[in-house]
């Protein structure tokens, strides 16, 4: 198995063997400097001579994985990140590559990437006496980005991708020709402004962070500062000796740090800016050291292709867990959201013959379950609506963009209209994601009306489909009442995706 990172400035690769048992032993590990992000960053655009560039790396990574007898497509999964994902002609840099390599490129948006971030922490959270008693604030200064996780016992309760990149940060600051005695001010600023931002969003009772740092740059400052350090354990870096580090790299030119420490020119370009956020955001959190991983995004690609099914349930519920924080935010009826994505996923699970979705929709359902009503925060007139803004624009750790949109659009569709072509976002969709926002949303439609009375009292049932409808039966409820006219005004949905009446009864046992 391979795996390739296309970066802002290099394109790795590392190749490993997975065994019958999902454990990864890395084989071999390899970097090539390229100069996507400085394309990207300043032109918004991936030059041809820098896309052919990529190719001939590529190609080279091609002719060693052969060697690996790596040949089919499924053994490399290839990844790009905020360089690619941001330019504008990243189908075109897509489409060469794969003409040229057959290598198929997939940029991960920031959700992605933090949930594979995660992957990769996973055993250090778990192993690391350090980290068991502390809320962990994973933290990646990129090229393009900053990447932010906040775990607290294993569990993530806090995620979120910032634009602040060292290689971003330096080429702002050429574009605008900033003279060099003040370049250092205004990236000290620029830096200053999104480290208030990271720590305005970590949640207020929060205490006692370790900070874990990932990434190339605080790799080379650990090797560098900590000779002993062994890669296959945490470094523990004090702070004021990276400090003092960082101010020597800022005060040397590109040329002098190549040559001192044989980094590369797109290395040097950006180290010093990187371990500047990382100062800048460890002194903000008044801490005296931080921690070094050797983890990389590849560690996190290699774990979820062997691990896969076994990790689903377990991301699931890392999911859940996000979408419950966002729903503590606005205050949601937190019991009742519970009660009705539970029984959302039992209708799922249930009808799985009827509605023929695949097993990650049943999240998707979930989710918008359990935030469906986050918009009464706003008001309750068109609360629905308010529920898609605001789920649209939050970040849920685990969940793309297009996840995203999904469980917004089943969240506005828990009353009132059926979907309709012409609704904001829902027009955006193929048919595959109309007909399962749809389907979705009709479920949830029946689960709302089984919890009308939002006592909770319907925890179980069975579904049979006799003459054309789903029958729903009870069990140990005497009235029923309530529910049933419920499931007679919310149920029009259903019938109209499914061409089923819905009927709720007593259960005979």
């Amino acid at each position: 198995m391979a795996v390739v990172d296309v970066g802002a400035t290099s394109i790795r690769m590392a190749i490993a063997e997975i065994d019958d048992a999902g454990d990864v032993r890395i084989l071999e590990t390899l970097s090539q400097a390229v100069n996507l992000g400085r394309d990207t960053f300043t032109k918004g655009a991936i030059e041809r001579a820098t896309i052919e560039e990529c190719v001939r790396v590529l190609r080279s990574y091609g002719r060693l994985l052969k060697e690996y007898q790596i040949n089919k497509p499924e053994q490399v999964r290839v990844v790009a990140t905020s360089a690619v994902r941001e330019a504008s002609n990243r189908l075109a840099f897509v489409d060469r590559v794969y003409i040229a390599t057959q290598m198929q490129i997939e940029p991960l948006d920031e959700a992605e990437v933090n949930r594979i971030t995660y992957l990769g922490m996973q055993p250090y959270l778990k192993a690391e006496p350090a980290l068991a008693q502390a809320s962990t604030l994973v933290l990646e200064v990129g090229g393009g980005s900053t990447e932010l996780l906040l775990v607290k016992d294993g569990n993530v309760i806090h995620s979120h991708t910032y634009r602040l990149g060292s290689l971003r940060l330096r080429k702002q600051l050429e574009t605008f020709r900033t003279p060099a005695v003040k370049a250092r001010n205004i990236m000290e600023s620029q830096i200053s402004r999104f480290v208030e931002q990271i720590v305005e969003s970590l949640p207020p009772q929060t205490q006692d962070f370790e900070v874990v740092a990932m990434g190339g740059d605080v790799r080379f400052a650990a090797a560098e500062l900590l000779p002993d350090w062994s890669p296959q354990s945490l470094a523990k870096l004090d702070l004021a000796r990276l400090d003092r580090f960082t101010d020597r790299l800022l005060d040397m030119t590109d040329d002098e740090i190549v040559q001192k420490y044989h980094l590369s020119f797109p290395a040097a370009e950006t180290v010093g800016s990187a371990l500047l956020g990382y100062v800048k955001i460890a002194k903000a959190l008044k801490l005296d050291h931080i921690l070094v991983t050797n983890v990389t995004l590849r560690d996190g690609l290699l774990r979820e292709v062997a691990g896969q099914a076994a990790l689903t349930e377990e991301f699931s519920s890392q999911i859940v867990r996000s979408a419950i924080d966002l729903g503590q935010r606005f205050g949601f009826d937190e019991a009742h959201a519970r009660h009705v994505a539970q029984l959302c996923r039992m209708l799922f699970r249930m009808l799985k013959d009827e509605h023929q979705l695949d097993a990650r929709y049943e999240t998707v359902l979930v989710i918008a379950a359990l935030l469906h009503e986050i918009g009464l925060f706003v008001g309750t007139r068109s609360y629905h609506k308010h529920s898609m803004y605001l789920i649209k624009n939050s970040e849920l750790f685990g969940l793309s963009k297009q996840d995203v949109l999904l469980v917004s659009l089943v969240a506005r569709y828990h009353r009132r209209a059926s979907p309709q072509p012409e609704h904001e976002g829902y027009d955006t969709l193929g048919r595959e994601h109309r007909i399962a926002v749809a389907k979705m949303a009709a479920m949830l439609r029946i689960a709302l009306a089984l919890d009308d009375s939002r006592s909770g009292r319907i925890s179980e049932f069975h579904c049979e489909i006799e003459d054309n409808r789903l029958v729903l039966s009870i069990p140990r409820v005497d009235d029923l009442s309530l529910e049933q006219l419920a499931i007679r005004q919310n149920s029009t949905l259903f019938e109209e995706v499914f061409g089923m009446k819905v009927l709720l009864r007593k259960s005979r046992l």
